[in-house]
Order: structure tokens, then sequence, then C-alpha cells
């Protein structure tokens, strides 16, 4: 649901996570897709030519300028343009420069739905997922889900088994993303309980060396046909969670308060 328009741009608290939504099938003015497209640099342009058809160009275009021209609300004085990307060892997207920040990122996409995480100075990952699409998701999770989680499953009905799948899956893929290491972390290694009205807990291996107190969790429906996950690292001697900011945008544009469904949180519901 769309709210009021923002004010101007406003540094990132540190406190904050804000959660940046753009819907890339509603974007389809000419002179804005020129401006999406000229942000590009060489390696972004061979990508999107890669893509076969051209509802994944399209998708891939809004979601490079989402990340380059929000990355510019945060701080004006470099033109989304200029920011330069690396990635680490594991293949995860990084800020290298134009200039030093503790910006830090985490970007997701699906049919229809483009979502972009940031926050300052710590490790964040997020997923949305088209829970519509077809999938054999009970097959996926026999391989990759924890023994509780199976469980869990396997207790619910049919309906309920495909709404709790997608639940585990963002989930579990927000957090392999914020760590970083993606499927180098065995998907089994850590095991999330979701349950209604109780606070979204995990159980994490010894093998990962993590701790999971340090971590808050959100589950989210932005829409009816999308499930979205957050994780995200607490800042040291948190005393409380981080205050989570969600936004529907037009890169380069316009952005809105955007209302979601809190499906379950490891804290508090969202700011």
């Amino acid at each position: 649901m769309k709210g009021a328009m923002l004010d101007a741009p406003q540094p990132l608290p540190p406190d904050e996570v804000q959660l940046w939504f753009a819907f890339p099938a509603e974007l389809h003015d000419p002179a804005l897709l020129a401006r999406y497209a000229a942000l590009m640099n060489d390696e972004e342009r061979a990508r999107h030519d890669r893509f076969v058809f051209a509802r994944h160009r399209h998708e891939f275009l809004v979601a490079r300028a989402l990340v380059r021209g929000t990355l510019s609300r945060y701080l004006p004085g470099v033109p989304p343009a200029r920011w330069i990307f690396s990635h680490n060892e594991h293949g995860r997207p990084e800020l290298a420069g134009p200039v030093e920040t503790d910006l830090r990122f985490n970007l997701s996409h699906t049919g229809g739905l483009i979502l972009l995480g940031v926050v300052r100075g710590r490790d964040i990952g997020v997923d949305v997922e088209d829970t519509e699409r077809r999938v054999s998701f009970m097959e996926i999770a026999d391989r990759f889900f924890s023994p509780a989680e199976m469980r869990d499953l396997h207790a619910l009905d049919p309906a309920g088994q495909r709404a709790r799948f997608f639940h585990y899956w963002t989930l579990k893929e927000a957090y392999i993303k914020a760590r970083g290491k993606g499927l180098a972390i065995p998907l089994h290694h850590f095991s999330y309980a979701v349950r209604t009205g109780e606070p979204l807990r995990i159980a994490i291996d010894p093998a990962q060396a993590d701790e999971p107190a340090s971590w808050h969790f959100a589950l989210l429906r932005p829409t009816p046909r999308h499930t979205a996950a957050l994780a995200v690292r607490l800042p040291e001697r948190a005393r409380r969670p981080d205050r989570v900011q969600i936004l529907r945008t037009t890169p380069l544009s316009s952005h809105q308060r955007l209302d979601v469904e809190l499906l379950a949180s490891s804290e508090q519901p969202l700011g």
C-alpha cells in the first residue's frame, strides 16, 4: 500500500536498515529507462545484453538503477554512474569506490519485484521470492532443509507446506547472503523455527562459528504473491533491534513508504 512521499535524502542512521522495493513491470517511461541505461558500466551492459528475454533485460536494468540511485541518495556527492563494485570470493557484490564508505547493501529480485537492503557497517542479506512460481518445493526441502524444518513442513497441509517452504527458503537465502559465503554454508547447518505469534528463532551448527543472538531476522509479505526476508547482524553491544524502514521506489524519480505484512521477526515489529 502506498504512503506519503518522503522528504529529501537524509544520512542513514547507524541503527536503521532501509529496504527498497521496486516494481519493474510498472516502469515504462522511455526517458526514465534511457537514464537507467546511461548509468551502467561496460560490464553491466554486457550482462544486460546476454539476457535472452526482454523481461529479464528490463528487470536487470531497473535493478542496476535501483542500486546506483539509492546509494547516491546516501552520498549525494557521488553520481549514480560513478559507483564501482567488486565481488568477494563467493560472488557477493560489494562497494569498491569511488569513495570510502561504510554503506553495505544486498540485492534480490524475482518475478515482478526487486528488493535492495542497505545498512551501515554490518552484514546484511535480503531475499525475495515469487510464491506462485512452479517449484517442486518438497523435493528441494528434502534435499536442503534441516530435520527440524522438515518435521515442521510435514505437520502442515499442502497449502501450508508451500507457504512455509518459502518462509524457510527466503530466510535461508538472506542468511547465507549476509554471511557472504553463499552455498559454501550448507543449508542444513542452520535451522529456523517459524511459529505464529512467537519470535522467529535460528539455531546454527557450531561448525559455522556464528552466534544466533547477534542477528536480527524479519519475514515479510510485500505483496500477496511475494515473500521477502531480511538478515542483518546487530551492532556490537546492541540493546535493541534495528529500526527497519520500508520504501517503494521508482529509481531516480520518487519513493514512498510501503506498508507490508510482517509475518515473523526475531525481535520487535518493524518501525
